[in-house]
């Protein structure tokens, strides 16, 4: 019963930590979308997919998880239009696409959210930290354009 806590508490904490990697970034940014929401994104997406892992026991039967990933990647678009939505409606009247990089960012802490409650958590920092290098250094190859 303790490792059972122990690697459940790891997978949630490693959610957090890569929730944590991109909020930062989004935060130092002054996106709306930032640090606790990244990490509570995550840290949700870890605790959807840790159901269908413990409920059904050691067997988890892949339909079940199948059916939460996919619940989860459709049930974030909705967060994700929401930020595009309120970043557009407050520049001008004219349509305008804003937001779409956090929209995705959030999008991304959500599947690294599922990849620590599965329990990869190399695949999860991994990557966090490519999510990092895209929103920071591809951030500056655009400026030169």
């Amino acid at each position: 019963m303790f490792p059972d806590w122990l690697n459940i508490i790891f997978r949630l904490c490693m959610a957090l930590l890569s929730g944590s990697i991109i909020g930062l970034e989004r935060q130092l940014r002054h996106k709306a979308a930032g640090l606790r929401t990244h990490m509570l994104v995550s840290l949700g997406s870890a605790l959807f997919t840790l159901i269908p892992l413990h409920i059904v026991g050691l067997e988890p039967s892949a339909d079940a998880l199948s059916r939460v990933i996919q619940g989860i990647a459709a049930g974030i678009g909705f967060l994700g239009a929401g930020e595009i939505l309120r970043e557009s409606s407050q520049q001008s009247q004219r349509p305008e696409i804003h937001g779409l990089t956090s929209a995705a960012a959030v999008w991304v802490s959500a599947a690294l959210g599922i990849a620590a409650g599965c329990g990869l958590w190399q695949l999860g920092l991994i990557g966090a930290l490519l999510t990092f290098v895209v929103l920071n250094i591809f951030k500056k190859l655009e400026k030169w354009d």
